[in-house]
């Protein structure tokens, strides 16, 4: 095996341990509330806060580190990735749980930008859409392996052993890197404004705009999807996991679609995808007297929503090669800080739709930031068509 593939598998294990740690702590939210005595609302803002000090920390560290070796800056970041895992482990309070999550969440978000830079050099041109696609499907599959491993984990043993778990892949992870990461990547050192310079680029601001609302749109009906498919589609417990395994794969697909996508055309070839989206979740509301029509539109949905990452990623990267060489760490991190600003709007969203209207009105919420979805990604597809080189 050549030693690009050893460095491809290794940066979607980047991503996969990543989305473990991140995504975990969901599946575990019962077991810690049941040690702590603590309330499942209480510690759902352990939730809230990481996404929050992900999407503030990751563009400050970011561009900070990019005055130094991205491999050395890369081992550092995961070292204290490390300790922070490690802390979650050994928590034994609210407040140390809450600690080591700040500590985790503040790092993360750096190191997959710098992962995903990495990926960018060490991949031939026409072979960068498909590995960027890749890394970001390792959240999904850590959705679909790591969560459920990590939840089995829990219930049979303790939820700490969940993060024993990460730990040791983390101490993996950090030896492989030290082997196989490119230690000499080309970077341009910038102060920390001429870094910022990058926003003043209009197809910048629409590409993160498109970002969040895209994640809006996902997060106002996912936060609710267990409720959906029990609520209102009537599935007990055991279609359930299926289902949401299902969902899983769905999104895994959509991620490697995503990467097709970025091969043809890329954001040119999005707005057709988001009117889609923008009528399945108009539509989501009447399916649910049809369950298996839900289903459906719910799985078409995951794909539509997974599939931007590569598109934006690339572009983000080609604009801050060509016009924002200081920027280009910067701009490594977009899809992740504004996915997770959408996710945190999308969620609220939810919240206050269930609370003010009802659980069957998510879909129609939804579609409004659908319908802005579309105006911004046809703006943007527009304003880049002479740039695009895919």
């Amino acid at each position: 095996m050549t030693k690009y593939r050893l460095q491809s598998l290794l940066f979607v294990f980047v991503a996969f341990m990543l989305g473990c740690n991140e995504y975990m702590i969901v599946g575990v939210l019962p077991d810690i509330a049941k040690e702590f005595h603590a309330s499942l609302s209480s510690l759902g803002y352990t939730v809230t806060l990481f996404a929050l000090i992900y999407a503030i920390s990751t563009p400050i560290v970011t561009t900070l580190a990019s005055r130094f070796n991205r491999y050395h800056v890369l081992l550092v970041l995961l070292l204290i990735f490390f300790i922070g895992n490690t802390w979650t482990a050994l928590a034994t309070g609210f407040w140390s749980l809450m600690g080591s999550r700040v500590l985790t969440a503040t790092v993360a978000g750096a190191i997959i930008s710098l992962v995903l830079v990495m990926a960018n050099y060490i991949a031939p041109r026409d072979k960068r859409a498909s590995l960027v696609s890749w890394v970001f499907a390792g959240f999904s599959i850590a959705s679909i392996i790591g969560v459920p491993i990590g939840t089995t984990i829990s219930t049979t043993f303790s939820w700490h052993d969940s993060f024993w778990m990460i730990t040791w892949l983390t101490i993996l992870t950090f030896v492989m890197l030290a082997w196989l990461a490119p230690r000499d990547t080309p970077q341009v050192r910038g102060s920390l404004r001429s870094q910022f310079s990058l926003f003043r680029d209009s197809r910048v601001l629409m590409g993160v705009a498109f970002i969040v609302l895209v994640c809006a749109a996902d997060y106002t009906f996912y936060t609710y999807v267990r409720p959906l498919f029990t609520n209102m589609m009537d599935f007990d417990n055991t279609w359930l996991n299926w289902l949401l395994f299902g969902m899983g794969i769905f999104f895994m697909f959509g991620n490697k679609f995503g990467g097709y996508l970025a091969d043809h055309r890329g954001i040119q070839s999005l707005p057709k995808i988001y009117v889609l989206m923008t009528l399945c979740l108009a539509g989501l509301a009447p399916s649910f007297q049809y369950r298996w029509l839900g289903v459906a539109l719910i799985a078409m949905l995951c794909v539509m929503v997974a599939c931007y990452g590569s598109s934006t990623q690339l572009m983000f990267l080609d604009i801050a090669e060509k016009d924002y060489p200081q920027s280009l760490d910067l701009a490594s991190s977009l899809n992740s800080i504004f996915a997770n600003i959408g996710i945190s709007l999308g969620s609220f969203t939810a919240a206050e739709t269930v609370h003010y209207l009802s659980l069957g009105s998510v879909g129609y919420v939804a579609a409004v930031y659908g319908l802005l979805t579309v105006l911004v990604i046809t703006g943007l597809s527009r304003r880049y068509r002479n740039a695009y080189p895919y």
